[in-house]
């Protein structure tokens, strides 16, 4: 690959930064989807004692599994971010990986896990 084909030391620094922010934001995000469908700051009895409010318990169980399934998002998010910091440490990324060619740098910062341009992506519809 060659050096026109790639970002600079500096511009892949820049992205860097974004990404470890954008992770630590993430886990603070994870973790609190977490403790929310574990009850880990609820000690009390809500969810022993015998009630008979089943649309209340089943709102419940509606809204932990809506955050599991948020968990897991979050978790596949955290993921490509780190494999993004990968990419930075091999100097291929911001590189699409259909054409070739330099990610905008635009692009890279509100989606700074993106491995496709905007042409190689409208090509996939």
């Amino acid at each position: 690959m060659n050096e026109n084909n790639r970002y600079s030391d500096t511009d892949l620094a820049e992205f860097k930064e974004i990404i470890l922010k954008k992770i630590a934001h993430a886990e603070e995000d994870l973790a609190l989807l977490k403790s929310s469908f574990k009850n880990d700051s609820n000690n009390g009895t809500d969810d022993t004692s015998p009630t008979f409010k089943a649309f209340e318990e089943g709102s419940e169980t509606m809204s932990k599994e809506a955050n599991v399934q948020l968990a897991i998002r979050q978790e596949k998010f955290i993921r490509d971010l780190k494999n993004a910091l990968i990419r930075i440490e091999n100097k291929t990324y911001g590189v699409c990986r259909v054409t070739g060619k330099l990610i905008k740098k635009e692009r890279l910062k509100l989606v700074p896990h993106a491995t496709l341009s905007i042409e190689a992506k409208n090509m996939q519809q």
